[in-house]
Order: C-alpha cells, then sequence, then structure tokens
C-alpha cells in the first residue's frame, strides 16, 4: 500500500530564517492569531499522524537567491522526526510560495523530470514545458496572450517498489480579488484571473493528455484553487477548471479521477465536501471550500483506492482526537487529503 498527501500549508515559508533554520518562538506567524513556535508544533503533529510514504507540500517555503525550500523542509523534517525526510523541488516560482514532494527514500524514489518543449519569449500554442510560456487567447479576441504559470507545476518520475508513477504538484491561480473593495474593479479583476486560472488548468490537460498517450499512471494532486460550483463566473466560461483537468467531457478512459470532485459535480442533495476554510470577516463566519484535489488516471482508479480528507469537523476519527483536530486548524487553512493506493 502506498499513501500519498497534498497539504496546502498556509505561508510555510514564514517559519525559517534565510539559512533554513526554524524559527520556533513566540513571534505570530503569517497565520492570524497563531505563533510560529504553535505553527510548527502544529505541523509536526499533522505531518507524522499522515504517515504518507510522499507528500505534495503546496505553498512550501521559497526559493531564490538565498532561501532553498529544499533545505528549509529537511531541516523541518529532522526537527519533527518525520520519515519523510527527503525533498525534491522544480521550477522555482516568482511567489514565496514553492511546490515541493517532501518522501521517504526508503519507500520511493523520485526526481524532477519536466516534460514539454522549452519555449521562447513568444511562447507555444501546444503542450510547452511548464517553466516556459503558453499562447492561449484567454478574452476571446481572437489574440492569443501569453501565459506563464506564477507557480510552475512540478512533475516528477517516482518509483515506488516495481512501479512506476507520474505525479504532477500544482498550486493553480487564485481566483480572488484579494483586497479589492470597488465592485466594479473587483468584477473586472476576478473575470482576469478566472480566465488566467482556467488557462493553467487548460496547460495541465495538455500535459494530462501527453501522459495518457503514453500509457503512464499518472496522480495530478494539489491546490487547483477551483472547484465545480465555486464561483458565478463559472457560468461565463462552461467549466471550472477542474473539469477541465479531469476531462470531464472526454470519454471514461481519457477521464482523470477524484470521489470528491465526482461529488461536487453530481451536487445531489447540494452536498460537498471541503478541503479549506476561510474567515469572512463581513459575515462573521467561516467559509468552506473543495480546493484540494489527488486526481487518478484511470488505471490507478480501478485499483480501488482509499481517499480521505483530514477535516477536523468532518472525520469521526479525528474528532475522536482533539489534539490531532486542534492541530490541524492551527497549522493552515487548508486539511490535508490523502490516498491509501495499493500497488501489488
Amino acid at each position: 500500500m502506498l499513501r500519498l498527501a497534498t497539504f496546502n500549508v498556509e505561508w510555510f515559508n514564514a517559519l525559517f530564517d534565510d539559512d533554513g533554520g526554524l524559527l520556533v518562538d513566540e513571534s505570530p506567524s503569517a497565520r492570524y492569531g497563531v505563533t510560529r513556535r504553535a505553527q510548527l508544533a502544529a505541523l509536526a503533529v499533522v505531518f507524522r499522524a499522515l504517515e504518507a510514504d510522499g507528500i505534495m507540500v503546496i505553498e512550501a517555503p521559497d526559493t531564490g537567491s538565498k532561501r532553498s525550500a529544499s533545505r528549509a523542509l529537511t531541516a523541518f523534517a529532522e526537527w519533527a522526526g518525520l520519515r519523510q525526510r527527503a525533498c525534491v523541488t522544480g521550477f522555482v516560482s516568482d511567489t514565496e510560495q514553492e511546490i515541493a514532494f517532501l518522501f521517504d527514500p526508503d519507500r520511493l524514489t523520485a526526481r524532477h523530470d519536466p516534460l514539454g518543449q522549452p519555449a521562447g519569449p513568444q511562447g507555444m500554442a501546444d503542450r510547452p514545458r511548464f517553466d516556459s510560456v503558453l499562447r492561449y487567447d484567454l478574452d476571446q479576441d481572437g489574440v492569443a496572450e501569453p501565459i506563464r504559470f506564477s507557480k510552475p507545476p512540478l512533475e516528477l518520475a517516482v518509483t515506488a517498489g516495481q512501479h512506476r508513477l507520474r505525479l504532477i504538484g500544482v498550486h493553480a491561480k487564485s481566483k480572488s480579488a484579494h483586497g479589492v473593495t470597488n465592485p466594479h474593479a473587483f468584477r473586472r479583476i476576478s473575470i482576469a484571473n478566472r480566465r488566467k486560472q482556467l488557462a493553467e488548468c487548460l496547460w495541465l490537460r495538455q500535459r494530462v493528455d501527453m501522459h495518457l498517450d503514453a500509457g503512464d499512471s499518472l496522480i495530478v494532486l494539489g491546490d487547483l484553487n477551483d472547484g465545480p460550483g465555486l464561483d458565478e463566473y463559472e457560468k461565463l466560461f462552461g467549466h471550472s477548471g477542474v473539469e477541465v483537468v479531469m476531462g470531464a467531457d472526454a470519454p471514461p478512459d481519457r477521464r482523470l479521477y477524484d470521489p470528491h470532485a465526482a461529488m461536487a459535480l453530481s451536487n445531489r442533495l447540494g452536498l460537498a465536501p471541503t478541503t479549506a476554510r476561510f474567515w469572512l470577516a463581513p459575515e462573521k463566519r467561516y467559509f468552506g471550500a473543495l480546493l484540494d484535489f489527488i486526481m487518478l488516471s484511470p488505471d490507478l482508479a480501478a485499483k480501488a483506492p482509499q481517499w480521505r480528507i483530514w477535516h477536523p469537523m468532518d472525520d469521526p476519527a479525528i474528532l475522536a482526537d482533539p489534539a490531532l483536530a486542534q492541530a490541524i486548524l492551527t497549522a493552515s487553512d487548508h486539511f490535508p487529503v490523502t490516498i491509501d493506493l495499493p500497488l501489488d
């Protein structure tokens, strides 16, 4: 049995110094009302509880001229006593949030293995490498614009025993117009962000098709910043980004599968799971959203894997463990998602 996880850790970067050292102190973290010591301690509890062979860390610490996501995460793993002590990263993002894969080297091997052709400044329309430029007509005016990932997906070649897998870790563009109060500006920026998010998902789907064409066992996992029916702008474009990546209109043998996405798409009785919660100040309440997914190619989905959202209020086993439930709430505004995949 192979267990994989995806976990978006809110501002993980703020918990480390430039040398990758942990800031275990009483100064505030980037999470409201949480100290750096408290967030690190909570993260240690959660990472240990996951017991995953590999964890796709979304919003991993920054990599730049001074900082290193791998250095920070391996220091965290040693401090927290994790068996997931090896780390691989890919193309550096333009933000302070990277995508990294923290894994147990006794169970897996993993290497960055990007596909696609490098494209020049003008880009290309079909399947460029994720650190390149995609040409796509965002506003449907007949002119293709250059699209770049702010956080290039992490493409991995993974070996687990005799099994070879392809993993793509993703953190798609956020659709929210953060901090914008003018209603007209909010709508304009929201639509522009929605177009960008969809373009990134279309680019990702191009890569999915490459793997399906090659007969690869594929897992796409991470934060798509999207879910079926999540906002009013979906009606303007016909599909959510999640549906695009999954291939909702494709034949069954070309679709990726995630049961939580499938539940949201069917929308029976209006029920849908959530993987994140955010505080809405005007309403003085939390808002839940389905943003984090583990999508499988048909060959892996046929193995009857088990998905789990580590939601501290919805999962009975977590509810029965108050310390773990509190740690999950303290660690991030997202909840981990795991999959147990039979490979024998």
